[in-house]
């Protein structure tokens, strides 16, 4: 069974950083195509963040968060992280973890992904 565990989540003054944790369980990361984070603010769609690619190992971020979001993946640990650095007022919300077994044109697209987290919640204190 798929499953995966976010973790890392809590209340951050504007400009602070956190790291969340994605685990995998049921599966290895690597016979996924690719596994995202992404963001839903309250009353908004999900909107994607980051999204590691497994057989090219590439990584795409959204355009607000380069440079300031690094999404990493350990595979010995089943486990993908996003070091979120410099975080804004505007990026509150749940954040989530999900995959896709096979290819995807749009990798940032929630849509496009299979399996989901729970979430876990960031709060940004301006």
């Amino acid at each position: 069974q798929v499953q995966l565990v976010e973790s890392g989540g809590g209340l951050v003054q504007a400009g602070g950083s956190l790291r969340l944790s994605c685990v995998a369980n049921g599966f290895a990361l690597q016979d996924h195509y690719a596994i995202g984070w992404f963001r839903q603010a309250p009353g908004k769609e999900r909107a994607g963040v980051a999204s590691f690619i497994d057989n090219t190992e590439e990584t795409f971020y959204a355009a607000p968060v380069r440079g300031r979001f690094t999404m990493s993946v350990d595979e010995k640990k089943n486990t993908v992280y996003l070091d979120m650095n410099d975080l804004k007022p505007e990026e509150p919300g749940g954040y989530y973890c999900a995959t896709v077994t096979s290819y995807v044109l749009h990798v940032l697209l929630a849509s496009e992904y299979h399996f989901w987290g729970q979430g876990t919640q960031v709060t940004v204190a301006s």
